[in-house]
């Protein structure tokens, strides 16, 4: 049975009394040191190998220098066995935590240890820790009255942490992974860490200030601002407080660092970046065919479509098995694949009892005791999942995998509040491990896949997430959402924390899933909410519609139907600037999606907006999500000239405008200086690639990077791709096209560049210009074009 949350507070304060009134008298005596009622003494500090350790009777604390900018912290009970407690999120020590030049220094109660980027203090009487930069700024502050406290649990050598900082009085507070609040910045409130539905937990908060703490570890946490002057993490158990501080301070250098640690982010096959259509469900192989006709006989651009749930026989989730409505499935794929049309079917962790493999799963010990779900904590168990399940229908020619319910859910009842918590997983307790289940789910089937075949990228869908997770190859969408305009507006700050958490990849389900009516989706009012989260989701990094509806394609939305096809087709020509966008997130841990506080910190006016976002270096991204607007307030970042997308005009940044919004318009501008790449009018990936329309936004230098490569193997990890350096020079109004760096098999020699210098009426909207300034046949040698 579900539980409610416990209020942290509430809960410290409880174990402190049973601390104190219900254990032995020996035992009470002997724990007075881990609570607040004694002084601890000084704590004796000592150079070490990596940074230094501390002592005193109460506690041991250890800070290694990772890098000149990251720095790792853990500390223990005095007495308490050395941590053996796994982290498999985490890379290699020698990865993770290479080390970095240092000195060290003691005087007047101090400790110090500094690198060219950062001053690690410890006051060794209060025995907290300070870290600033070189300069003297303060970034972390532990609190100077007993920072740091370990509770006893009734698990031998586990206990109830806590870490107690002290913010500054202006500083905003992101990340966190993906949480329905609504709000942006976490600043004055509490959120909890526990994996649900609609709810991730990623234990990394960023600060406006450009650092971050990355809380490492996977057991059920809050983290608690509600108090202004404190910010407290706690987590319910764990071996030892441990956590890293990042210093960027800019937000793209605290990401590569977390990625350099936890694991960087394969690319996608070409076509994942393009349209998924899906609903909740088609429920036969004819169906599928039919839909995907559907399509290519209007001609709507499409990469991907679902088989969601159900399609196995009743009582048999959980064995690869169709029930009758599908007759042949590798001839059904075969003929996706003639249409370039590549599918994605639905797979669940929780199995009907009455499934052959959930027999297998319990006979083998593989299931989570008392639930339905294999543990994928285990080794064997996600050897399993693969051979008896997942890797069976990869043998059919399903080219991704949707990994649904993956928090996991409990089959009765069905709930999945942090469900793992009360579990005993093959890791260790679920207490300490309560949001570890879908970085294993995951990491099982994208080994698998990749030891299968390296000629198929590994593309999943997942509805939750951990650290580390970005690795795997898996986008998340957050979660089964309702259709409801409330909704809509709460999924944009999610998505962008989600973001500042260091997982790249992100989606919802367009329209929502949970309709407010049966009849809804048949309903004007309903269309018109479908439009603007259509038109909100083609800016997200993944672009997919889902939903429990009797329909949800495209046509079958008649009033705005023009709408969504415009909208559509704009993706279509963007995917020049996405594709080269996701290699940069591979190859730089580059974030597509990105708030406006990632580039434009120094602007105080960003640091609360979360219904904005900039789609890659260039396009400012503002969604309407009002239902009967037709303006939206929006805010033009400082430091910057802008450019209406629709209409070429130029105006400053730092100030907010008005701008139109009727419904088949999404606002966009354009950053002075920006280079966009748009491709031909394709209705899937890889289709054409020419010519390519380069619209240069003048008023700043600027530059792009044009990335090509096969589209769907790993040949790429091996150097088989290509780069096109392609630079504006504003002063000269000189554009330079590069020599192309690298090449890849199927590489066409040339391409044809139709160059647009963008003004008012002139490479405007989302159509192809129909008089570019100039057109260069570039073969692959530098090319240089004054204008």
């Amino acid at each position: 049975m579900s539980r409610p949350p416990i209020v942290p507070s509430c809960l410290a304060f409880l174990a402190a009394i049973l601390t104190l009134f219900c254990l032995p008298a020996s035992a009470a005596h002997s724990q007075t040191v881990i609570n607040e009622y004694t002084h601890p003494a000084p704590m004796e500090v000592r150079q070490s190998p990596g940074g230094f350790i501390a002592r005193n009777s109460r506690e041991v604390l250890e800070v290694t220098l990772c890098s000149g900018s990251v720095v790792h912290v853990r500390a223990q009970p005095a007495g308490a066995p050395v941590s053996h407690s796994p982290r498999p999120w985490m890379l290699s020590q020698s990865e993770a935590c290479p080390g970095a030049a240092s000195q060290f220094s003691q005087s007047g109660g101090l400790a110090t240890l500094t690198t060219a980027n950062l001053a690690v203090t410890l006051a060794e009487k209060q025995s907290g820790l300070v870290i600033r930069t070189p300069q003297g700024e303060t970034l972390v502050r532990e609190r100077s009255d007993l920072p740091r406290t370990y509770l006893p649990t009734n698990t031998s050598g586990l206990y109830h942490i806590e870490d107690r900082f002290s913010p500054d009085a202006t500083e905003a507070f992101y990340g966190l992974g993906q949480h329905q609040s609504g709000m942006f910045n976490y600043r004055g409130s509490i959120v909890e860490l526990g994996q649900n539905n609609t709810d991730i937990a990623i234990p990394l908060l960023v600060s406006s200030k450009g650092y971050a703490i990355l809380w490492n570890t996977a057991a059920f946490s809050f983290v608690d601002n509600r108090f202004p002057l404190e910010l407290n993490f706690e987590s319910m158990l764990a071996d030892q407080i441990d956590y890293y501080v990042i210093y960027g301070p800019q937000m793209d250098r605290i990401i590569h660092e977390y990625r350099s640690m936890t694991g960087h982010v394969p690319l996608f096959p070409e076509w994942a970046y393009g349209f998924w259509q899906s609903k909740d469900r088609y429920k036969s192989q004819q169906e599928m065919l039919d839909i995907a006709s559907g399509y290519r006989q209007r001609h709507i651009p499409l990469d991907g479509l679902v088989q969601d749930w159900f399609w196995w026989n009743n009582g048999g989730k959980g064995d690869p098995v169709f029930n009758s409505n599908y007759t042949d499935v590798p001839a059904e794929l075969r003929t996706l694949h003639d249409e370039h049309v590549h599918a994605m079917i639905s797979v669940w962790a929780m199995m009907d009892q009455t499934a052959k493999n959930y027999q297998i799963m319990h006979d083998q010990g593989f299931e989570i005791p008392g639930t339905q779900v294999y543990d994928a904590t285990n080794p064997a168990a996600r050897n399993f999942f693969w051979n008896d399940l997942v890797g069976k229908l990869f043998a059919q020619g399903w080219d991704a995998f949707w990994l649904d319910s993956s928090e996991p859910e409990e089959a009765y009842p069905h709930v999945g509040d942090a469900i793992l918590r009360y579990k005993q997983l093959h890791i260790g307790p679920g207490l300490e491990y309560t949001n570890i289940f879908p970085f294993e789910h995951t990491l099982g089937v994208s080994q698998h896949w990749q030891q299968t075949t390296q000629q198929k990228r590994v593309f999943i869908l997942t509805r939750s997430a951990f650290m580390g997770q970005q690795r795997v190859g898996a986008t998340v969408w957050s979660g089964d959402v309702y259709s409801t305009w409330w909704a809509l507006r709460r999924q944009v700050p999610a998505g962008l924390n989600f973001a500042l958490s260091g997982y790249p990849y992100w989606t919802t389900d367009i329209g929502g899933y949970h309709l407010p009516s049966e009849d809804a989706a048949n309903l004007p009012d309903y269309q018109e909410l479908y439009a603007r989260w259509y038109e909100y989701g083609a800016f997200c990094p993944i672009f997919r519609t889902h939903g429990h509806r009797d329909h949800n394609e495209l046509w079958t939305y008649s009033s705005v139907y023009p709408t969504l096809l415009a909208v559509d087709r704009l993706r279509y020509r963007l995917m020049p600037y996405i594709y080269s966008l996701a290699w940069k997130v591979t190859s730089g841990d580059y974030t597509i999606q990105r708030p406006l506080v990632m580039d434009f910190r120094s602007d105080p006016a960003t640091w609360n907006i979360g219904n904005q976002f900039m789609f890659g270096p260039a396009i400012l991204v503002s969604p309407v999500l009002t239902d009967h607007a037709t303006e939206r307030q929006l805010y033009l970042p400082a430091g910057t000239e802008w450019y209406d997308f629709r209409s070429g005009e130029r105006t400053g940044g730092g100030k907010e405008i008005t701008a139109p919004a009727p419904l088949d318009r999404i606002p966009l501008e354009v950053r002075a200086g920006s280079i966009l790449p748009l491709g031909p009018e394709i209705e899937y990936a890889g289709e054409k690639t020419d010519p390519v329309e380069l619209r240069i936004y003048p008023g700043a230098d600027g530059n792009f990077d044009l990335y090509e490569d096969q589209g769907n193997t790993y040949a790429y990890e091996n150097g088989a791709h290509s780069i096109i350096p392609i630079h504006w020079d504003d002063a000269t109004r000189t554009l330079t096209l590069g020599a192309r760096q690298g090449s890849y098999p199927g590489m066409k020699p040339d391409h044809t560049f139709d160059i647009v210098i963008v003004a008012g009426g002139q490479g405007t909207g989302g159509e192809i210009t129909a008089h570019p300034d100039k057109t260069v046949h570039y073969s692959g040698a530098a090319t240089e074009v004054k204008f």
